[in-house]
């Protein structure tokens, strides 16, 4: 146990510590705050006490449409991700000497392991996967949390100096992130999350919050291919490795059907894509990105091992399966345009796209030259549909063109029936939404797994 573990046990003794929101993060932290000694106010807006939490000494609950009621009052205040940090309660108890941390901040605070985090708009799941997966497939012991993998602060003193702990963090956990990191990777940036932050300028902050307290031996990885990688690299404090779909770099990149790295300072051939298992050019980036976090502690076979026999996270791009020569995919993470922008660049068959849900106040014009090169059926669904369906017009308007034929429904059922009916031999099925779940759906999980059960019907 080192001296940052042994001195946080004693200053959260005997406190008051708000935990608010009583999600699959901050469970297993009052348990473990709790056993500490810290006296825990648990706050959330849903008003059910979860099981796991029912007769745990020194909790108490505040919840319902008051649950931030008397926050100022608290030593410690642990912020679950969704919510923001300057909500009026935060702020005042801020300004009054509250402690503002999370379970993810408290835990890299802490731990001893070396600390690989992975943050961008798009990619960060198959990132991460690919990143932990190819360290143990090295022999290392590796740990995966954050947005993935399991909690970790109740796990802090059993993890080691040895160990490898590989983090997806979102621009949510990011916002008030200052905690040192070894290595670090964004995957890009793209608009995304508005109708959470502020701006994009405060998105496109709170991602570099994820290398800033880096020391100059940290590792940060960018894409040379976005166009804020400049703003980043100027803003490194460590080595800067960058990788590449369209030109050599310094780290890992694909060239001619391959994909190669310079980690080592001599060009070194990894493998040719066509033996990767998941598919799309999104994915090659994915393995870009973290080869170039880990090759110099993995070298190139475990790499290759691992892209020969993943076949991807669910919900990404995940085959569902094939009826009379149709193909059906579930993209239901795919909550962006830029997202779905990838999915459709994966595939030579035309493609019958479902799409659309919950409006986070971003720009879909960006979709329209897809959606006309890739798409040709269109059934939209949810309250993105019109913005959805003006970008194929747009588009098509610009090219003096007709738009695919484009439909609507006002649920997912009703969508794939649709789809069923209008499709042939060698299409492509894909709901690839382009937007959040959360006008129909808990989340994207829930969405994706009805997607699948009516898909299984057929």
């Amino acid at each position: 146990m080192n001296d940052r573990i042994v001195k946080f046990k004693e200053e959260i003794n005997g406190k008051k510590v708000s935990v608010i929101g009583l999600g699959v993060s901050n469970i297993p932290a009052i348990k473990y705050l709790s056993g500490l000694g810290a006296n825990i106010i648990a706050r959330d807006k849903n008003e059910e006490i979860p099981e796991e939490l029912k007769g745990l000494e020194n909790v108490e609950f505040v919840l319902g449409e008051n649950y931030l009621q008397g926050l100022k009052d608290s030593d410690y205040i642990f912020r679950s991700p969704g919510v923001k940090p300057w909500t009026p309660e935060i702020v005042e108890a801020v300004e009054a000497g509250v402690i503002l941390t999370s379970e993810m901040e408290t835990f890299i605070h802490l731990t001893d392991a070396k600390v690989i985090a992975i943050t961008g708009s798009d990619g960060k799941t198959t990132t991460t996967t690919l990143t932990s997966l190819f360290l143990k497939e090295a022999g290392e012991t590796v740990y995966v949390g954050g947005n993935i993998g399991t909690p970790l602060l109740d796990k802090v003193e059993e993890i080691t100096s040895d160990d490898y702990v590989v983090l997806e963090l979102s621009s949510f956990q990011l916002m008030t992130m200052q905690e040192k990191t070894d290595r670090a990777a964004i995957t890009n940036v793209s608009p995304n999350h508005l109708d959470y932050h502020h701006d994009y300028e405060e998105y496109i902050r709170a991602k570099s919050n994820v290398f800033n307290c880096q020391e100059s031996d940290g590792i940060l990885v960018l894409n040379e291919d976005n166009e804020f990688t400049p703003r980043y690299e100027k803003e490194a404090k460590g080595i800067v490795r960058k990788f590449s779909l369209e030109k050599e770099t310094n780290a890992v990149y694909y060239r001619d059907g391959a994909i190669y790295s310079r980690v080592s300072g001599v060009e070194e051939r990894i493998m040719s894509i066509e033996n990767i298992k998941i598919v799309g050019m999104h994915n090659v980036a994915n393995i870009c990105t973290a080869a170039s976090l880990v090759i110099d502690i993995t070298g190139i076979m475990p790499i290759v091992h691992v892209c020969e026999t993943f076949g991807g996270v669910e919900h990404r791009m995940e085959f569902i399966r094939e009826v009379n020569g149709v193909k059906w995919y579930n993209d239901s993470i795919a909550s962006s345009p830029t997202r779905t922008i990838a999915g459709l660049k994966s595939f030579k068959e035309p493609i019958v796209l479902i799409a659309g849900g919950y409006d986070k106040h971003i720009p879909y014009d960006v979709m329209g030259p897809y959606l006309m090169d890739k798409v040709k059926l269109l059934i939209l669904v949810g309250t993105t549909a019109p913005k959805i369906r003006e970008a194929a017009q747009i588009e098509a308007q610009k090219r003096g063109v007709e738009t695919m034929p484009i439909v609507e429904f006002t649920n997912l059922k009703e969508a794939v029936d649709y789809a069923k009916e209008n499709t042939s031999y060698g299409d492509v099925v894909a709901m690839s939404p382009a937007s959040a779940s959360f006008d129909l759906y808990k989340n994207f999980e829930v969405r994706g797994n009805l997607f699948k059960e009516y898909v299984n019907q057929i």
